[in-house]
């Protein structure tokens, strides 16, 4: 054997060069190292492919997947049978990703091993992999997975799929394990979830308008939608005061003609007192019955229709699934006492999604005046009122109208021209009906002008306000 001089003066051996069998193959230190750059190359390919699915399979929205299947395109039935136990898929995506990655990261050390120490081919196939697996196994395959969610996410189903039956044992055993983690922690997988919720479908609206990609009446609509279902009776009712009613002891000749003076079609019918509301009338079955009836002298119960009787509490989207199963068109609406609050139809319902009907001469609820001010009805719900003018009036448990708040915070009785403030929103009092607020003109405030600080304006409008209500105590 050939020595080497040693600069102890002893010969040292010289290291033959590295041979390994495999599979009865002699491999020299060359074509190791040849075979495990190419061992790399295809785990950072794996690894690109088990990224990118992740993206693809859970962006893909349930919606295409169910049109995707009926289109009968191909892959779509994989995409949905992997889809359909999104946390096996998960942990199928999660186990063939950390398979690769590690073993890439052990080959990388195993050949550098070869040409440095130990601790330096550690630190360099550390330091190597990491930047070669976020660069290709993450970051490119993942931007590229975004852009083609659902090609992709068709292309990759098939693997995918053929990847669960090669990892099964560890696939099975890794799906028991976490969950059996998540129920000991109170957990719950995040996959497991919603990945919409209702908050992001309307920021998606929103943005949707200021991109120019619904119109802004769409906009509006969209959003009475989704408040539809946490709306109450009590909120879009029509009030007692304004409900037209008939005794039952009336005659239908009077019925007719209280039908034709209020301009509604169908009128509550009541025995005693408003509290006591047995009923509906249509005027079809006052005319046809006058006219046509074999009575000679009609009475008006024989065409008084029942009605439901609902509490103010009673949630509209039950309510109106309710009087639509029931073929009713108006219900009372009564407080915990029994007492008649008013009636609800089911245009008034209707008219939380699509906005206000109007009819002949009825004035608009909310009149704009310029881009601060507008003119609103007393009757007009607050919410209303504060997305006309981007404001933030709070409701209270005792009112939910622009008139409710305005007592509520004088705590007596207004008069025509008063005026009151609240964080700057400056609310006049425009028309008053015996004690009853018709009109009221509210004004949002005024941005701060250029170099005015916030906290200035705000304790301006404090100050206002403090004004406003002792000027109210005097008076």
């Amino acid at each position: 054997m050939a020595s080497l001089p040693s600069t102890d003066g002893f010969p040292s051996p010289t290291v033959p060069p590295l041979r390994v069998d495999v599979l009865g193959v002699a491999l020299d230190q060359g074509a190791i190292t040849a075979v495990g750059v190419l061992a790399i190359v295809v785990l950072i390919g794996l690894s690109a492919f088990f990224s990118s699915s992740e993206i693809a399979m859970f962006s893909l929205a349930r919606h295409r997947i169910d049109a995707l299947v009926d289109e009968e395109v191909p892959g779509a039935e994989i995409v949905a049978a992997l889809k359909a136990d999104p946390h096996r898929l998960l942990v199928t995506i999660l186990v063939g990703n950390n398979i690769v990655n590690i073993a890439m990261s052990s080959i990388a050390t195993g050949l550098l091993a070869l040409y440095l120490g130990q601790g330096e081919a550690v630190a360099v196939a550390t330091l190597a992999i990491t930047a070669l697996v976020l660069l290709f196994g993450e970051s490119a395959p993942k931007s590229y997975a975004v852009e083609n969610t659902e090609s992709w996410a068709l292309r990759v189903a098939r693997p995918l799929k053929l990847s669960e039956y090669a990892l099964l044992p560890l696939i099975v055993t890794f799906d028991r394990l976490t969950r059996i983690v998540n129920r000991v922690t109170g957990g719950r997988a995040a996959i497991e979830t919603s990945y919409v919720t209702r908050d992001e479908i309307q920021d998606m609206i929103e943005t949707g308008e200021r991109e120019g990609v619904i119109e802004e009446d769409e906009r509006e609509m969209l959003q009475r939608i989704f408040r539809f279902n946490n709306t109450i009776a009590k909120e879009v009712m029509t009030p007692r005061l304004d409900v037209t009613a008939v005794d039952a002891a009336d005659s239908i000749e009077t019925a007719i003609e209280t039908c034709i003076q209020s301009g509604h079609a169908r009128l509550p019918v009541y025995e005693g007192s408003l509290d006591n509301v047995v009923g509906i009338v249509h005027i079809r079955d006052l005319v046809r019955d006058r006219s046509y009836g074999e009575a000679d002298e009609p009475a008006l119960a024989d065409v008084t229709r029942p009605t439901l009787h609902v509490p103010e509490s009673k949630n509209v989207d039950d309510l109106l699934a309710e009087m639509r199963a029931e073929r009713l068109h108006i219900a009372i609406v009564v407080d915990e006492f029994g007492t008649t609050e008013g009636i609800v139809t089911v245009e008034d319902m209707i008219e939380e999604i699509v906005g206000e009907i109007l009819e002949g001469s009825e004035e608009e609820p909310i009149e704009r005046v310029d881009e601060d001010t507008v003119l609103v009805h007393g009757e007009v719900n607050i919410d209303a009122v504060n997305e006309a003018l981007g404001i933030d009036l709070p409701e209270g448990e005792e009112f939910e109208t622009i008139a409710g708040f305005v007592f509520n915070r004088a705590g007596r009785l207004v008069e025509e021209g008063e005026e009151l403030t609240y964080e700057g929103v400056r609310i006049t009092i425009e028309s008053v009906e015996n004690t009853r607020i018709m009109k009221a003109r509210v004004t949002r405030p005024e941005m701060p002008a250029d170099g005015a600080s916030s906290e200035t304006v705000e304790a301006d409008d404090s100050e206002g306000a403090e004004g406003t209500e002792a000027e109210a105590a005097t008076e």
